[in-house]
């Protein structure tokens, strides 16, 4: 009576085993509860990215601490008195590392100072508007001038990256849209250890999950990510979302999910399936924790369509899968502890000649 009380292997509540408490139920997994984790995840991960979505970039406007290169042809008394001997320092390599980069810089207030036209406010401007208000001014002064006007220093404007990139750290706006594949392309490219399902990108309070696969499958670019001033883009690790497989599998093991997907067989596939001495197929859980609850899904391998829907099963990071043991082998386990060695004794006994 004792042996065969102890022969029914792992039991949840409402698994058939007449367990009550805090123990949490079972939830069998058919083609309706997996379709119901289907919408369940979808409404979860569906997030408004509008802010981010930019199609059409538009062009870049000076900023506080840009550079402008500033040339008035025909008159190179205007180039800002050791304009040109800054520039030529820096063309020859003879210019200190830590110099200001020859050219008018924009000051706190968004200002530069211009000979005969003064104090000029270009912050917001882009170049072409620069240059116009430019020329409109020093046609006082000036007839006809022909003014050439561009940002010679990006200094304004920066985004910062960190994670799993090559190399992490600021990246400077410049004329080019700085998009979030730009962004990423600047800092060498994701490593082979990044997650393309959790990249992260933090806008003030905002913090919007970026899942480049689902992007390119709902039809999105990614090219079309715009950043902006301040952003901050965190490239997570596929180390952090694991899954755990344990028990009676041939290699149990912790898995890292692809690009965010990871299915229940292919879990059980590379920990070398069920094993065939010691495994229940009809006891497959997943445990996974949620900020509710516990939930505990079983699988029933024998019944027809098993193997479709472990196939179909999408497992989550943090998901335990746990595959009984047989009541045979707990059986004999349990024998081995209550007669150390009869067992082998016995097998010994009957195959003697």
């Amino acid at each position: 009576m004792l042996l065969g009380g102890c022969s029914t292997g792992v039991q949840f509540a409402g698994s058939g085993s007449g367990a009550s408490g805090d123990a949490p139920s079972t939830e069998m997994i058919t083609e309706q509860l997996i379709e119901q984790e289907r919408r369940l995840a979808a409404e979860q991960g569906r997030q408004d990215l509008s802010p981010l979505i930019v199609p059409n970039p538009a062009p870049y406007t000076i900023g506080r601490g840009d550079v402008l290169s500033i040339v008035v042809w025909d008159h190179p008394e205007l180039a800002a008195g050791g304009m040109t001997a800054a520039t030529a320092a820096a063309d020859s390599g003879t210019a200190a590392p830590n110099a200001v980069p020859p050219g008018f810089a924009v000051d706190h207030l968004g200002r530069i100072q211009f000979p005969l036209v003064g104090l000029l406010t270009v912050d917001g401007l882009t170049e072409e508007q620069a240059r116009a208000m430019l020329t409109k001014r020093l046609a006082r002064y000036i007839a006809n001038p022909s003014v050439t006007l561009r940002v010679q220093s990006y200094r304004s404007k920066r985004v910062y990256i960190d994670g799993e990139v090559k190399a992490p750290g600021l990246q400077a706006i410049n004329d080019i849209p700085m998009t979030l594949v730009e962004a990423l392309n600047r800092a060498g490219g994701m490593l082979p250890s990044a997650d393309q399902s959790r990249i992260v990108v933090e806008r003030g309070p905002a913090r919007y999950m970026i899942n480049l696969r689902d992007l390119v499958q709902k039809g999105v670019n990614p090219g079309s990510v715009l950043l902006a001033h301040g952003d901050v883009v965190r490239v997570h690790s596929r180390d952090e979302s694991k899954v755990f497989v344990s028990g009676e599998v041939v290699t149990p093991r912790a898995l890292t999910m692809h690009n965010g997907r990871l299915t229940l067989n292919e879990a059980l596939g590379e920990s070398g399936g069920v094993s065939p001495l010691s495994g229940d197929a009809r006891q497959i859980y997943v445990v996974r924790k949620t900020p509710e609850r516990t939930r505990v899904f079983q699988l029933d391998a024998r019944v027809s369509g098993a193997l479709a829907m472990a196939e179909s099963f999408e497992l989550r990071p943090k998901d335990v899968v746990y595959v009984a043991a047989s009541p045979l082998a707990n059986w004999n386990r349990h024998l081995s502890l209550l007669f150390p060695g009869a067992l082998t004794s016995a097998v010994g006994v009957t195959t003697r000649p």
